[in-house]
Order: C-alpha cells, then sequence, then structure tokens
C-alpha cells in the first residue's frame, strides 16, 4: 500500500507514535510518505520505503497568522497524484483532519477517491478540539472521515461526550516496539552520570505543560529522597520547566535533580531508572508511562484518562487520585525500599507492556487500512 501520514514532527506522543507507525509499515514492505512542515523528530534515517515531503507556508503580509491548512491540504493534493497514494491517515484532529477532508473533496473533484483514516490522540479532543472556536470544524472533519480511532477506550468515550460524532470509533491503543530495546545494548558505564551506584534513578519525561502536573513531580520526589538516596532525572522542555528549576532550589534539592531538556537518548535514561512518575491531570493513554515499561521500569501515576488502561494498579505501578501527593510518594517507597518488591514490579511491568508491543498492534492498522481502501474499489 502507498499511505500519506500526515502529523506533528515534534516530541510529543501522536508525531512519536504516527512517525513509529509508519517506519514500522515501510518494515512491512508499504511505501510511506510523511507529510508535514518539519521532518518528524524520530525519523532519523529514510528508507527505500519511506518518503518525506516539506509543507511550505509562504509569508504574505496579508496574513496575520500563515494558513497552514490550506497549504497542507494542497500539498497532499500534489503529493497523491504525483505519488499515486492510496490512503490518508491523519494524526490529531486539528488541524490535520480538516485539511484532509479538504484535500479529499479537491482530489474527487478529479476523479480521485482518497479514503482517510483519522486517529484522535487527546487534546486534540478534550482540549483544544472542545473549544467553542473549533468544535464545529472539529466535529465535522471527523465525521466526515472514513474511519475513525482513538489510542484509547476513556478517550473515545470522552469524544462521544464532548461533540456531536456519528462516526463509528475504533480504539486502537498506543504501542510500544520492544525489540528495539536488545538491539542496541547499553553500557552500565552510562549510569554513573546520573547516579551513584547506591542512588534510586528516578524519572520523568514529559513536554512540560501545565497538565503534567511537574510541580507534584517535585513534590513527590522531595518525599523519596527524605527517605532514600534518590536523584530525579526530568526529561523535556516546555513552559512549566522554569518554575520547575526554581522549586528544585526552594526546596533545597537542586543538586539531585538534573534538568536534560528534550532528549534523543531517552532509551539510555529509561535503562537505568528505577521508577517513572506520571502524576498527569489527564493522560489520553499515557505513551511516556508504556515507554518506561518497556524498559521494565515501574509507574507512579494519576488515575486519570487513559492512564488504567496502561498502568495496572498494584501490578506494574500504582495509581492515585490527581494531586495526591501524599499518596503517590508512600507508594513509590514500597516500590524502591525493597530490592525484591523492585524487581517484581519491574519484572510485571515489561510483561504488562508485552500487551502493546507493535507487533500486536500493527495489523490492527493493516486490517483497517484494507477495509478503508476497499471501500472506495
Amino acid at each position: 500500500m502507498k499511505i500519506a501520514i500526515v502529523c506533528y514532527p515534534t516530541f510529543g506522543g501522536s508525531g512519536v507514535v504516527a512517525t513509529e507507525l509508519g517506519l514500522e509499515l515501510a518494515r512491512r514492505g508499504h511505501e510511506i510518505h510523511f507529510i508535514t512542515y518539519s521532518q518528524p523528530v524520530r525519523l532519523a534515517l529514510l528508507s527505500p520505503n519511506v518518503y518525506y515531503h516539506e509543507v511550505n507556508v509562504p509569508e504574505y503580509p496579508l496574513f496575520h497568522y500563515q494558513p497552514y491548512e490550506l497549504a497542507l491540504s494542497s500539498k497532499l493534493v500534489d503529493m497523491v497524484k504525483l505519488h499515486k497514494i492510496e490512503l490518508l491517515h491523519v494524526h490529531y484532529a486539528i488541524p490535520h483532519a480538516y485539511a484532509g477532508y479538504m484535500a479529499k473533496q479537491m482530489l474527487a473533484d478529479e476523479g480521485i477517491n482518497l479514503p482517510m483514516i483519522t486517529t484522535l490522540h487527546g487534546t486534540d479532543i478534550t482540549l483544544v478540539g472542545n473549544h467553542p472556536f473549533y468544535k464545529t470544524a472539529v466535529t465535522f472533519s471527523i465525521n466526515k472521515s472514513d474511519f475513525v480511532t482513538s489510542v484509547s477506550q476513556r478517550l473515545k468515550e470522552d469524544t462521544l461526550k464532548l461533540l456531536n460524532i456519528k462516526n463509528e470509533i475504533q480504539v486502537i491503543p498506543n504501542f510500544i516496539e520492544l525489540d528495539k530495546n536488545i538491539i542496541e545494548p547499553i553500557t552500565s558505564c552510562h549510569r554513573s552520570v546520573m547516579a551513584k551506584e547506591n542512588e534510586r534513578i528516578i524519572t520523568h519525561i514529559s513536554n512540560f505543560r501545565e497538565v503534567k502536573r511537574i510541580p507534584d513531580v517535585i513534590k513527590i520526589f522531595f518525599k523519596i529522597q527524605q527517605q532514600i538516596p534518590a536523584k530525579l532525572m526530568m526529561v523535556g522542555d516546555g513552559p512549566e520547566k522554569e518554575k520547575a528549576e526554581y522549586l528544585c532550589q526552594e526546596l533545597g534539592i537542586q543538586d539531585k535533580v538534573i534538568f536534560f531538556g528534550n532528549s534523543n537518548e531517552i532509551d539510555k535514561i529509561l535503562s537505568f531508572t528505577d521508577l517513572f512518575l506520571l502524576p498527569s491531570e489527564t493522560e489520553s493513554f499515557g505513551l511516556a508511562a508504556l515507554e518506561a515499561m518497556a524498559w521494565g521500569v515501574p509507574v507512579i501515576s494519576s488515575n486519570s484518562g487513559g492512564l488504567p488502561e496502561v498502568n495496572f494498579d498494584g501490578v506494574s505501578g500504582y495509581l492515585s487520585d490527581v494531586g495526591n501527593t501524599g499518596e503517590m510518594a508512600d507508594n513509590a517507597l514500597k516500590i524502591l525500599k525493597d530490592d525484591t518488591v523492585m524487581a517484581e514490579f519491574k519484572k510485571n511491568a515489561l510483561f504488562v507492556a508485552k500487551r502493546f508491543d507493535i507487533k500486536n498492534i500493527l495489523p490492527l492498522y493493516e486490517d483497517l487500512y484494507k477495509k478503508a481502501i476497499n471501500k472506495f474499489l
């Protein structure tokens, strides 16, 4: 199949999932065309079956905000015609589903039927998509998609609750490529860069937005390090990062916290991590938690959104109510204080993660692609 994938090319979960999906599809022999405004961060190397087409948005003094949707829909039409693309898969409803629908209409005028699948990832529905300024257009473009998927059951329920969706929504969860964790062995010398041998390594990875409750991460770690030697790895960047740095200084733990910024060495960090913290206000799925679990790292998280579908309470980690940092810290210490207990949780975390191996999830997308293409035959 010749498939066009539209996504945000950033470190966010939707872009990561879209890129990893495309790369795995390419390895299976499909021809994949990424169409976005810059090369996706996970798209390090191009293979013979992978292509990247940049969407250029020309600056024009008339426009205060440059019309990306218009440029994207035009680029989609051009690439579909040039490369004989058979299917369009857009990730994140705004603005990709809307631009995809416009491209479908332009192509239909030339007798080309392009099936479109829209995958919903989270804040594109629950936050931005539900905004009065966008709600009508988002609802329309989702209903005009040929097939719709969501990354968790909870996101599906939220979408149906917030928007007047008439389309069926199929839940296809996010995934992890477990094989890559054993392809490139990581030597123990990297651990000493982060912590001493007797210190537990705690990690948080996110885009440091308010919804991630970054101060809660710091508060949980503060209580942990009061009882056991530990270091905190803060990976990512965003508007809450500077506040977090100040909070560490106020609590006197700045020497125990490392702020990495956005990193391409997440696997190295997770491979030596003992516990992962994700106390978010909400998560449509919790991809960062799954990536940690794939390295055998137990997770302390909130019980909000799709997280209970990923992190099994008392098995791969613990779930707590949003904001209950005291309970989260206590649960963290239950795992970290005892080597035997921690080893059991690490084993369980990896076992749960295997359910979401890309080898189990990819066939669900391939079946949907075939169904979408056959719809127009």
